[in-house]
């Protein structure tokens, strides 16, 4: 049986931040990842929708420096450039299906959303590179959790259905409650109040789906638009300027169609359904993307549950107690939706991290 000092269950940013500060401080531990990538909910994709270092942000792409500091001193901490999101010019708002969309000059373009150079996911590449290859398992899927004594016992599930057992002092979960609840059975089960409430937390992007359509250049810049659109009208409901900080050009929206009814028209519908709709925001060159990208959160079984097929209330901060009985102690918490602030947020997910990591040292250094 493999064994180390803590277990991290998910390389999205709140386990890798997790893992990278244990590891700094001499910490033994693995972190365990059920996807073949890390990053988790944060997916930086080239035009084919792929992984890459340098293209669109099909999960979260923004953050706030004033609001969220945790977010900017980790971007400034690893040496990354963030760059403004454009919204210079004109936005548009469809308000009926019979109506033309209206164009509206905004009274106040003071813009403070930041992006990363390189997407979101550089930050990810960036903490992944601080540990060795050797303490990140992916494609492993954590299907059991068990109490035994002094340590906790974590059953493996590897892609080609393969098992193992992993034993650990402290488990570190850096994944969405109602994820983990609806994914791992625990031995002795959670309290009941507790469970209720992992299940009852919603996870921010789960209900969502991101369209990007890419272009040659973003020529609604030319014509005085920001990208930015709102609609009544669908399929999509906002729309912004996707355009990378080294120039390649796209808008993208969020989808306003629920995800029983995506699952049932079809990707390759809505994506034309989605070209159209910019064709009639944008003008006639919408018509003609190079790349289109659709990213349905809710059929990603390693983001979504059954229960987050509906929308959800994004997720606010709360009683501070997500484990008690037998495993407080044993297990603790560090998805976003944990965090005392910003919860489902980037920043959420450092500090809900943050908060683990220091938990973990103040156990290990009173043995």
């Amino acid at each position: 049986m493999n064994s180390c000092k803590v277990a991290v269950i998910g390389a999205g940013l709140a386990g890798l931040y997790t893992a990278q500060a244990l590891h700094a401080s001499g910490v033994d531990l693995l972190l365990v990842e059920a996807r073949d990538r890390v990053g988790g909910r944060i997916l930086t994709a080239g035009n084919d929708g792929a992984p890459s270092a340098d293209g669109f942000d099909l999960g979260p792409s923004w953050f706030w420096p004033a609001m969220q500091p945790a977010m900017a001193d980790l971007v400034a901490e690893l040496g990354l450039d963030s760059f403004l999101q454009h919204s210079t010019g004109d936005v548009v708002f469809e308000r009926m299906s019979r109506e033309e969309p209206q164009r509206f000059s905004p009274a106040d373009e003071n813009q403070q959303s930041m992006r990363v150079s390189g997407g979101t996911g550089a930050v990810v590449q960036a903490l992944a590179s601080r540990l060795p290859d050797s303490r990140i398992r992916l494609g492993t899927k954590v299907a059991a959790i068990a109490l035994k004594d002094d340590a906790v016992e974590l059953s493996l599930q590897g892609f080609d259905g393969s098992t193992e057992l992993l034993r650990a002092e402290y488990v570190v979960a850096a994944l969405p409650p109602r994820l983990l609840d609806a994914t791992v059975v625990f031995s002795p089960a959670q309290d009941p109040v507790i469970a209720a409430r992992w299940r009852n937390t919603s996870t921010w992007m789960a209900p969502h789906a991101k369209f990007f359509a890419i272009y040659d250049e973003a020529f609604w810049r030319k014509e005085g638009l920001s990208g930015t659109a709102q609609s009544m009208v669908g399929p999509m409901v906002e729309i912004h300027d996707a355009t990378t900080n080294s120039g390649k050009a796209a808008v993208f929206g969020f989808l306003g169609v629920g995800a029983d009814q995506r699952a049932s028209v079809g990707d390759e519908t809505l994506k034309q359904a989605c070209v159209e709709q910019l064709a009639r925001l944008f003008g006639p060159r919408a018509l003609t993307p190079r790349a289109t990208i659709l990213k349905d959160w809710a059929a990603d079984p390693f983001t979504a549950t059954i229960a987050d097929r509906t929308g959800g209330d994004h997720p606010v901060p709360g009683n501070p107690h997500w484990v008690t009985g037998t495993w407080e102690g044993r297990l603790i918490m560090a998805g976003s939706e944990t965090s005392p602030a910003e919860p489902g947020y980037l920043a959420g997910a450092i500090v809900a991290a943050k908060q683990a990591v220091a938990d973990i040292l103040f156990r290990v250094e009173l043995k």
